[in-house]
């Protein structure tokens, strides 16, 4: 929260004496064929995004991957926790698939992701080898890669056996025993040899392939901001793919926070894209970062409600039909 506090006044800074008409007139600027790339990149995004989700639970199509995905992030958006997860379960009831697999499917898929989430700043690194680079990206680089790599090891660590899997519950338990009074480390030991029991050897056949689908899906939401950015107006020789790219990567952690960053991660884009390119472009800059969130959080929240009530279709029909015929 101090961190949310500190980045929107720092955006309040930024953006209070910005010419909003020249923003608007960036807006203005955007083609067909800039709209087309947006929806391309945000649609083959949502694709890699669910991708996961059919490698951790068993007989789920890609199709209703995406569907529960859309509609657990509205969810998860409109609605106060668990909504999110009383739907993902509602769905998977309808599917005939186990609820209790379905959400175990879900909890390795959010902790892939947290894996390549804390990863992206060293592909950001890649981009900007030829960059001048501060030390303290490196840095913060090194300390998310270390995260990953924890991450990474806790999930082959569980899947290895019932003992240590007990053990990593019990531990972790114990932890959060320091911040809740309330927790009981022997239930987190049981849980997380349950949860293990559920996952089965999943996580080692599917966690390359789920790596490598969020790592695609990471890309797209960049590419969705190059095009972005280029559609303002904004050139190569004012900023390059490489520092699109890279600036982008670098300070993904930060989309933990919820709506993805929202605010936080604009106001660490935008100072450091003026730095690079100068202060005569915060117009364009802004109005690129506009567009990306347009695409990455109102079009995936209508596509959500679109999936919701085709769902809602569905199971009604699929209701229908199993009711006994008077």
């Amino acid at each position: 929260m101090a961190v949310s506090v500190f980045a929107l006044k720092v955006l309040y800074r930024i953006l209070a004496p910005i010419d909003w008409s020249s923003v608007w007139d960036s807006l203005r600027l955007l083609t067909p064929l800039a709209i087309f790339l947006l929806l391309f990149f945000v649609a083959l995004r949502q694709v890699f995004n669910a991708k996961p989700l059919t490698n951790f639970v068993s007989g789920l199509p890609l199709r209703r991957s995406i569907m529960n995905d859309l509609t657990a992030f509205l969810m998860g958006t409109v609605a106060p926790p668990p909504s999110d997860t009383v739907l993902r379960v509602s769905m998977f009831k309808s599917w005939n698939v186990d609820p209790v697999e379905g959400m175990a499917g879900v909890t390795l898929n959010s902790l892939t992701y947290y894996v390549v989430r804390f990863f992206a700043p060293a592909i950001g690194l890649l981009f900007l080898a030829f960059q001048d680079v501060e030390s303290g990206h490196a840095l913060g680089a090194a300390i998310s890669v270390l995260i990953s790599a924890v991450i990474v090891g806790v999930l082959l660590s569980i899947s290895r056996g019932d003992r240590l899997s007990r053990l990593i519950g019990l531990n972790a338990g114990r932890v959060a025993t320091h911040f809740k009074k309330t927790v009981e480390p022997d239930k987190w030991a049981a849980a997380v040899v349950d949860f293990r029991a559920r996952i089965g050897d999943r996580v080692q056949t599917g966690i390359v392939p789920s790596l490598g689908a969020l790592v695609l899906m990471v890309l797209c939401d960049a590419s969705v901001l190059f095009v972005a950015v280029r559609a303002v107006g904004v050139g190569s020789d004012v900023l390059p793919l490489a520092i699109v790219y890279g600036s982008f990567l670098l300070v993904y952690p930060l989309t933990l926070i919820p709506l993805a960053g929202l605010g936080v991660v604009d106001a660490v884009l935008v100072t450091a894209w003026l730095d690079y390119a100068g202060d005569s472009y915060e117009a364009q800059f802004v109005a690129a970062l506009i567009i990306w969130r347009v695409v990455t959080l109102i079009v995936v929240l209508l596509c959500g409600l679109v999936s919701l009530f085709a769902w809602r279709r569905m199971a009604r029909k699929l209701e229908d039909e199993l009711q006994p015929s008077s």
